[in-house]
């Protein structure tokens, strides 16, 4: 006999897979043409300098002769905003409502791939066409239980010689049914101890200090470059020769990260873990004492607090001393 289950999901596959090489839309035009202040702002959000991008002079004297924008802005120009997704009547506003309508409500990207044909210029208004290119079989995954959805945006300027294709935009969605949640296992009797240290013979020098009461870092005898995790040589000049320091424990968070998962029983979650600027410039990991996790800033001034979990293990760690 066959499972009524099994002849559901055939079912609603053979309706969804019907949808695979229709187009959605076609020859729609972007909001604006490529501009210099999105190119300007993309750049500086992506840390990219090339003056190619922004700087006429510059950019005149390469093989492109001109201002061009990156090639990793190609969906940049065929955005819609807020309020652009896709029409309840458009091909793939049909597909997601029967997703939705069995069980598929949930949704997350999961990749893109992308083909550059040439480089955007200054003043080009780009079209595209969109097709739903794939809708996968049901698969199983870390999120639920769905199916894989690809579109293929093909992207366009109009010339006097016609549509040229300047790029492709291969986009994939998982439409899922999440995973029940699982009942949270009842904690240990008895509490598990936190990692234990690991220590070797380029480290040894750290761990003495700490169970002398001391944050250490090494120093460079040759060319007095502070260094900070230990290590056998130095990173600027590569010599062996150095001595321990004994730092002050002044510092600020340079930067900082709340853990909340995976849950380790050993541990009290949510907790703030700081990457600390000591004020002699090396920089060092540790737990943020005195404030609450969602309270740590960067900049925040701290101190040198060691804390002993248990007979074994001391580690320093750092306490909120108040804003700068």
């Amino acid at each position: 006999m066959t499972d009524p289950i099994s002849q559901d999901k055939a079912a609603f596959l053979a309706v969804v897979k019907k949808y695979e090489g229709r187009h959605d839309v076609s020859g729609v035009l972007a909001l604006d043409p490529v501009n210099g202040p999105m190119i300007r702002h993309w750049a500086e959000a992506m840390g990219d300098t090339n003056p190619v991008y922004t700087d006429p002079e510059a950019a005149a004297r390469t093989h492109f002769g001109e201002v061009v924008a990156p090639a990793a802005m190609l969906q940049v120009w065929i955005m819609r905003g807020m309020q652009g997704g896709a029409p309840a009547n458009s091909a793939t506003g049909e597909l997601y409502k029967h997703f939705t309508d069995n069980g598929f409500g949930s949704v997350v990207a999961t990749n893109c791939e992308q083909e550059y044909m040439r480089p955007l210029r200054l003043g080009e208004l780009v079209q595209y066409d969109q097709l739903i290119e794939t809708v996968s079989e049901e698969k199983t995954t870390g999120l639920g239980t769905g199916h894989f959805i690809t579109t293929l945006t093909n992207i366009y300027v109009t010339g006097e010689s016609g549509r040229e294709l300047v790029g492709t935009h291969r986009f994939r969605i998982l439409r899922y049914t999440p995973h029940k949640k699982k009942a949270e296992a009842a904690p240990p009797a008895e509490r598990p101890l936190r990692p234990r240290k690991v220590v070797n013979k380029d480290n040894q020098a750290f761990w003495d200090g700490v169970a002398a009461g001391k944050l250490l870092f090494q120093k460079c005898l040759d060319c007095a470059t502070p260094r900070f995790p230990f290590a056998p040589g130095c990173n600027k000049c590569a010599s062996l020769e150095w001595e321990t320091v004994e730092s002050t424990g002044k510092g600020v968070v340079y930067s900082h990260v709340t853990m909340h998962y995976p849950k380790f029983p050993a541990f009290d979650m949510p907790y703030a873990v700081g990457l600390i600027e000591l004020e002699e410039g090396v920089r060092m990991l540790g737990n943020v004492l005195g404030v609450p996790h969602d309270e740590v800033r960067i900049g925040m001034p701290v101190e040198l607090e060691f804390v002993t979990h248990d007979a074994e293990l001391t580690v320093p760690a750092f306490r909120a001393v108040g804003e700068n």
